[in-house]
């Protein structure tokens, strides 16, 4: 695999090599080794699946500490503009975004590390996304960013009217109004 970075060091693009022929294509889509030698060390313990239609927008979720996770995203089938905001408070890239196009086309996977809220905008017919986590899903940890928040200023990629929310996205706070945030000098991934 290799690793493209990003504006935020540690949120990082993940391209895999590519076996085509005749038949199709073949790639390693996780690797553990790999993965700890050029990432991080991380130990994903579940599996999420999604299926959404065009303009579905999914975010800013995330996990409060003790229940913090990373996450490992791909797209199946469609595409999906995912996105990526820094909620450290006292890091230099504080409230700053990644989006990053990821399609069934490009294979690509986006690694979202403890201490950043993420979503993603749906840009096709039907999207199915995969995500690992290296935290199990607490409800009572459970937080979101406003997916509008206009301190962020996130092009979500679709026309305003076609968005497509939960009611429960509908009704995040900004993050200037936020009290949960995570402390940038504090290590997330501490047993």
């Amino acid at each position: 695999m290799k690793i493209i970075e990003t504006s935020i060091a540690e949120v990082v693009i993940i391209e895999p090599h590519l076996f085509k022929d005749k038949r199709g294509y073949f790639f390693e889509s996780f690797s553990q080794r790999e993965f700890e030698t050029k990432v991080r060390t991380v130990n994903f313990v579940q599996d999420n699946e999604s299926k959404s239609s065009y303009g579905v927008l999914r975010g800013l979720h995330f996990q409060k500490p003790p229940y913090a996770q990373s996450k490992l995203v791909r797209v199946i089938k469609g595409a999906v503009l995912d996105v990526a905001v820094d909620i450290r408070k006292g890091s230099p890239t504080f409230g700053r975004f990644i989006s990053v196009e990821l399609t069934e086309e490009n294979h690509w996977q986006l690694f979202i590390p403890r201490g950043f809220a993420h979503g993603f905008s749906v840009l096709t017919d039907e999207v199915i996304f995969q995500y690992k986590c290296d935290n199990f899903y607490f409800p009572q940890s459970e937080a979101a960013l406003a997916w509008n928040d206009p301190d962020i200023a996130i092009d979500w990629g679709i026309p305003m009217d076609k968005i497509l929310l939960s009611d429960k996205d509908r009704h995040h706070v900004r993050l200037k109004d936020a009290d949960w945030l995570f402390d940038y000098n504090e290590n997330l991934y501490k047993s």
